[in-house]
């Protein structure tokens, strides 16, 4: 393998505030986790002690030349009530942000990573019509009072699986399960992301500043029918795709409702993002109204399947919807030996490169491991390893090999062989 990276694509890290930060037990996560939810019952209020440690962090990002940083702020820091604002969290974030840019490292911006104050929750989060309000309301505290140090935004993470695992499956908070519920919750989170995409820009006009950039990062798959010559499978594939990404894609990108989303007055057509948010992973391969995997895939830790022509799949699917630039806002794996993780990353970083897209930004998935939602500290997704009792920090293979690919602007022959020779989960398997 070799390859060069696109002219201009800058490769940087991803995280969220909930899973990275600590401190802060004013959250739908930290009650789900109190419910006794989380498979190895770790705490979210610990997670990687970010929130004392990011000067700590920050310098292993500038050792790695980490050169951009997709960030969260925890809304329930700021606002830890109904219309009450934390002027110190925002000043602790403003600090953060100002060091990131004095390090040459630009801030994306990630307003909702799915985590509610519990004043939100308690009323009903996303699944409530007129919370929006709530959610623009904090939008406009943050622009205001860090516009001038950021541009670029993402006004909500993957409101698909928000909506499908906490109101569908139930496997996160809230623990709800219902369709029709799911289906509000879709729309709810479309109509406020349009709203916030113009709010975020005029009120960054207001400050005098032209050069914003919003978007949303959704949670992309490709669905693949198990068996090609079977209409049923590839109806199936096609409906999912449909129910857990299309429909709710167009809403927020140019305001088209289609089943499941439904009718709000903001939801009406227009052009929504000044950049697509491709947040990739996997690929499912369906033959019927369950999820599924492929006979025989590599997969990693998780079981999710390793399929790297998905990423440049699902982004070209984006394109021709709307050209927009596109921002790969989280690309990982699940290797919790770092066994196979560089393998990974030069994968869909060649399939990116070699796909004619304009693709300007990779955040992998994630700078170091973290609080992984449901799976606590049994997921490590990080080019950085951090032990769990003394939360020390170590740069893996992983995280060396991207130096590498950041410092000599893509991957020779020699750079793999050096660190991406090990096989995936289930080739060793067929070996």
């Amino acid at each position: 393998m070799e390859f060069t990276l696109r002219s201009g694509m800058l490769l940087g890290a991803a995280a969220a505030a909930t899973q990275i930060e600590g401190g802060d037990q004013n959250n739908n996560w930290y009650d789900w986790y109190r419910q006794g939810h989380i498979r190895d019952g770790a705490d979210p209020s610990v997670a990687t002690d970010h929130w004392n440690r990011w000067r700590e962090d920050l310098a292993l990002m500038k050792e790695m030349g980490i050169q951009c940083y997709r960030m969260g702020v925890e809304w329930s820091r700021i606002e830890p009530a109904d219309g009450v604002f934390d002027e110190k969290a925002i000043a602790r974030y403003r600090e953060e942000i100002q060091a990131l840019r004095d390090a040459g490292i630009p801030v994306l911006l990630t307003l909702h990573h799915f985590s509610n104050p519990l004043w939100l929750e308690e009323r009903g989060g996303f699944a409530v019509r007129d919370n929006i309000t709530c959610y623009l309301r904090f939008v406009r505290k943050m622009v205001e009072n860090v516009g001038d140090l950021v541009s670029e935004y993402i006004t909500i993470n993957e409101p698909n699986v928000y909506a499908y695992n906490g109101y569908f499956e139930g496997t996160w908070p809230p623990g709800r399960k219902s369709f029709l519920e799911m289906s509000r919750v879709m729309t709810n989170m479309a109509a406020a992301h349009i709203e916030a995409y113009g709010l975020i820009r005029k009120t960054r006009l207001q400050m005098g500043y032209r050069d914003t950039r919003v978007g949303f990062a959704n949670h992309l798959r490709a669905f693949a029918p198990r068996d090609p010559e079977n209409p049923l499978h590839r109806f199936w594939a096609s409906r999912a795709g449909q129910l857990f990404q299309g429909s709710l894609t167009r809403a927020m990108c140019l305001g088209k409702a289609s089943f499941p989303i439904g009718r709000h007055p903001s939801i009406v057509p227009g052009r929504y993002c000044d950049f697509h948010g491709v947040n990739y992973y996997s690929r499912s391969t369906v033959s019927g109204p369950s999820d599924g995997v492929a006979d025989r895939c590599a997969v990693n830790d998780l079981g999710w399947e390793i399929y790297p022509e998905g990423i440049a799949e699902v982004c070209r699917t984006l394109y021709d919807m709307l050209p927009r630039p596109i921002y790969i806002t989280e690309n990982g794996t699940c290797d919790n030996q770092d066994r196979f993780r560089a393998r990974y990353i030069a994968e869909h970083l060649q399939a990116l490169c070699r796909s004619g897209l304009p693709v300007e930004r990779y955040y992998h998935w994630c700078f170091c491991d973290n609080w992984e939602w449901t799976e606590g500290n049994t997921a490590r997704f990080g080019l950085v390893h951090v032990d769990c009792a003394s939360q020390e920090r170590t740069v893996k293979s992983s995280g060396a090999f991207y130096r590498r690919v950041i410092a000599e602007g893509g991957v020779s022959e020699a750079l793999y062989r050096e660190f991406c020779g090990a096989a995936y989960p289930g080739e060793e398997e067929d070996a």
